[in-house]
């Protein structure tokens, strides 16, 4: 069976954490770069990988990389590589990508250079002179940094922090891969309390109970590649198997609560479409208010952070009124995201440890207390 080497995208801090998920899963050559983490594998790890990783944003499978200091390079480059071992006569294959520090600057003449080039390649292998392009899709995506062109195809379609489970979420809703890995840095291995004082669409006590019971995040999503002829339909299904005879049963202590009545009812639908509704309490509950008689638990939560100036205001005050009653707590530990710039000032207590990470496009602290 070929070999593969692939690539799973990130979002920036979470390297180390995707690159570790890699290895427990049993995958080869794990090498972790900025923003993505390099590995091997043949077709059933593109399933499994697809199927069972929590923190990476999708699968690349990488076609081939060179130097690229022109268009004319660009074209030739991309024309040498074997298209035609995944891309079928009837296949569909849309171009997008990014370009940084490079001579090749402008991504739409990259898009088209690739595209034209990819063309040409299957005109020559098929004897064709046009595509339909009426069958799977082959995402093509390219990265062009420092004048060095990568192309990859896309296995996942849609990215793997969609899960299936959040049809409608809150107005600032945090992105499952980031929820699943501050979940994994908290070490929560289902035995403490769990609970998430803001938990606006349930996103994180969400990925808390999929880690406690280890059931896949991808067993309720489609993946671009299961339409692929060469990838035999039986390996989706082994994986699917595979994922599902590792899950744990047990009962579990996970709490979500928040301020908004609204909020909370859709933290509840979104946990019955996860399948691990029965594993969460959800209630209306005032997070400057929250307080735990029993010794030891973990808290990680994603309070508001406050990007306009009453908004930000508004986030002191919920960071100093819920230091207050974090203060009380009995051996819990808690972990933090925010990007106010001076959270610990507010919070009222120096973070043991922190940790950068971003939540889209904003960089944020990871604040940890233990």
């Amino acid at each position: 069976m070929d070999v593969y080497n692939m690539c799973a995208p990130c979002l920036f801090g979470l390297e180390s954490i995707a690159g570790d998920e890699l290895k427990r899963i049993g995958m080869q050559d794990v090498r972790v770069e900025n923003g993505r983490v390099l590995f091997s594998g043949d077709a059933s790890d593109v399933a499994r990988a697809n199927i069972r990783l929590r923190t990476a944003e999708r699968v690349l499978i990488k076609i081939g990389g060179f130097k690229a200091l022109s268009f004319d390079e660009l074209f030739e480059g991309t024309k040498a590589l074997d298209w035609e071992a995944f891309i079928p006569e009837d296949g569909e294959f849309p171009v997008k990508g990014h370009s940084l520090g490079s001579k090749l600057a402008s991504v739409p003449d990259c898009q088209k250079i690739i595209k034209k080039a990819v063309a040409e390649r299957l005109k020559s292998r098929y004897n064709k002179s046009w595509f339909e392009e009426s069958g799977a899709k082959y995402q093509i995506q390219f990265s062009i940094m420092k004048d060095t062109a990568e192309l990859f195809i896309d296995t996942s379609g849609a990215g793997l922090h969609k899960r299936g489970y959040r049809a409608v979420g809150n107005e600032a809703p945090l992105r499952e891969t980031l929820a699943a890995a501050m979940v994994s840095l908290s070490r929560y291995r289902g035995r403490e309390e769990f609970c998430d004082p803001f938990c606006g669409s349930g996103t994180i006590a969400i990925e808390a109970a999929l880690a406690a019971v280890n059931r896949a995040p991808g067993l309720n999503r489609a993946f671009s590649a299961q339409q692929w002829p060469q990838l035999d339909k039986k390996i989706w299904e082994a994986a699917t198997d595979e994922a599902r005879s590792l899950e744990y049963s047990g009962s579990y202590n996970i709490w979500g609560g928040d301020i908004d009545p609204k909020a909370v009812e859709i933290a509840k639908s979104n946990a019955q479409k996860a399948g691990v509704g029965e594993h969460i309490r959800f209630s209306v509950s005032d997070a400057v208010k929250f307080e735990r008689q029993t010794p030891g638990g973990i808290i990680v939560t994603n309070p508001p952070y406050g990007e306009r100036l009453m908004d930000k205001e508004e986030a002191e005050r919920l960071y100093r009124g819920f230091g207050k009653s974090a203060v009380k707590l009995d051996r819990w530990k808690i972990y933090l995201l925010s990007s106010h710039e001076e959270f610990e000032k507010e919070f009222g207590k120096k973070a043991v440890k922190k940790r950068k990470l971003y939540n889209g496009m904003i960089k944020c602290g990871l604040f940890m207390y233990y």
